[in-house]
């Protein structure tokens, strides 16, 4: 009893000092239970697997570089960030911001898997969104720390899944609506076959399979000699769909394995992948749709019914369930990255461009213990490059930065806010030699004050999942801030992309290019 009352003390210790040291929302409960979502922001379109005692975890990331996010868990419930696939896109100019914008492109349904002592990346690519123009990729390495070599397939293999068999072949599904099984080359840098078509029935059973709405984003797995090939299905309001066969090329049958609009926000889960424990467990990494604040990764227990991995509770999500028996003693509680005092020579994990940043324009070196940003020049915010981001997380969030500003020049815009469309931000705006502080909401200027003689100026954006809004502040010593503007009505102007904190720099003049401002630090607090 003693001993348990012990166990029991330490636990709370942990939990209050993770928590303390991380202000982060935390999933493990600390008792051995935990509550999804595993990670309270934009991780969507999820894959996973597992690697001996080590879980992996990607994620697709649009637009933003650099691209598909890994992350590594011992438990499945605390995570930690480890590296990314891609660095940047060097496919079309437009990725640097040269001759237009690619917003939305870049890396989409990401797929991951691990074969002979290799991890492989696989994701579509939108070559210009809105068109019926695209490509594959596969990103191969030692270890996910990378470094990744990436091989661009001229196919157009919408949503892969990449799956190895046990007699050495290697295929991808893929497809939206009518799925698709295409053989790849052993290498996994090349197409071997044509594809053949495995399914067309997404509108032909409208009662299971999406009043409409047709499959999308799989991932395949062979178990006791079976097939499965798991797809979302219904857009944000949907659920996930298995497809089960004696062959990989069918035919198939199918089941709805979870559909669950009942918990906050009324969203279905949809869209992810699942992994099988050391003990022969299974779960389930399943997203949900929390709005302009993201598509949110959540845990899922597997039970297996008449050869059918079901989801949850009867289909149903509970929320809290006890942990992953994955054998080992309570892992610390971890959470990916937030706060940066840009004190090393790299960049923070948590960090990722809007495109793919000029390396020319930036640095954590000319300054030790800053980040500089040099002004780009842009008519404004949607048209700046080297804009710097990470997550907004829920339920709610706040990100606060220092700066100073002795380095801008005229026509500079420098400053820390909420980055989508529409976006808000905090900064200071030099004219000549005059400087004021603006706050402006989706491209215009709400509230200015003139005269603005400091050095260094302190921002602060609280985020909440409450009506989705974002509220902003500065100091000029750190201490007392006073609020500025209004608020900020986060929207998804950028469809399937959550808002991001976002740090900047841009000059509406040419004769501002050679200003910076150097930021101390980023600090993340959740509530």
């Amino acid at each position: 009893m003693k001993q348990k009352y012990l166990l029991g003390m330490v636990l709370s210790v942990i939990v209050c000092c993770a928590v303390k040291a991380q202000q982060v929302w935390l999933p493990d409960n600390g008792n051995g239970t935990f509550t999804n979502p595993i990670m309270w922001g934009d991780w969507p379109d999820p894959d996973i697997i597992r690697v001996g005692d080590d879980f992996y975890f990607v994620s697709t990331s649009m637009h933003y570089v650099p691209g598909c996010p890994i992350a590594t868990s011992k438990d499945l419930v605390n995570w930690k960030m480890v590296g990314y696939a891609v660095e940047r896109y060097d496919e079309d100019p437009r990725y640097d911001m040269q001759q237009g914008q690619l917003y939305l492109n870049g890396s989409w349904a990401s797929t991951l898997r691990y074969h002979n002592g290799k991890f492989y990346v696989g994701f579509f690519t939108p070559y210009g969104w809105g068109t019926k123009t695209g490509h594959f990729s596969i990103c191969i390495a030692d270890k996910p720390e990378g470094p990744w070599e990436r091989t661009i397939f001229p196919e157009y293999l919408y949503d892969p899944g990449l799956f190895f068999d046990d007699d050495g072949k290697v295929y991808v599904v893929h497809g939206q609506h009518k799925l698709y099984i295409t053989e790849l080359n052993a290498d996994v840098k090349s197409v071997k076959g044509e594809p053949v078509e495995i399914w067309d029935k997404g509108f032909k059973d409208s009662r299971t399979l999406g009043k409409g709405f047709g499959l999308e984003g799989s991932h395949m797995y062979k178990i006791n000699g079976k097939y499965y090939i798991t797809c979302p299905a219904g857009g944000t309001k949907g659920w996930q769909v298995c497809l089960r066969s004696d062959s990989i090329y069918g035919p198939y049958e199918h089941k709805v394995i979870v559909q669950d609009d009942s918990s906050y926000p009324p969203n279905g889960l949809h869209q992810g992948g699942m992994v099988q424990l050391k003990n022969g467990d299974w779960w389930f990494v399943i997203m949900q749709d929390r709005g302009p604040i993201g598509r949110v990764p959540c845990l899922l227990p597997v039970k297996w019914t008449d050869g059918w991995p079901m989801l949850g509770a009867d289909g149903r999500d509970l929320i809290t369930y006890p942990k992953p028996d994955v054998g080992k003693k309570q892992q610390p509680l971890t959470a990916p990255a937030t706060s940066d005092e840009f004190k090393g020579k790299k960049l923070g994990l948590q960090w990722q461009w809007n495109h793919n940043p000029d390396p020319q324009r930036w640095s954590l070196v000319e300054r030790p213990g800053y980040m500089r940003l040099k002004a780009s020049q842009a008519k404004g915010l949607k048209e700046a490059r080297n804009t710097l981001t990470q997550r907004v997380q829920g339920p709610s969030s706040e990100g606060s930065v220092e700066m100073e500003v002795t380095g801008l020049k005229d026509g500079n815009v420098a400053g820390f806010g909420v980055f989508q469309f529409p976006y808000a931000y905090v900064a200071v705006r030099q004219e000549g030699n005059d400087r004021e502080i603006v706050m402006c909401n989706d491209g215009k200027i709400v509230e200015a004050v003139k005269g603005f003689n400091g050095d260094r100026l302190w921002v602060r954006v609280r985020v909440t999942d409450k009506n989705f809004t974002a509220r902003f502040y500065y100091s000029l010593d750190g201490r007392e801030f006073y609020p500025i503007g209004d608020e900020l009505k986060m929207g998804l102007g950028l469809p399937w992309t959550a808002n991001r904190f976002a740090l900047f720099n841009f000059s509406t003049k040419e004769t501002g290019v050679d200003g910076y401002a150097d930021f101390n630090w980023f600090r993340f607090s959740g509530k």
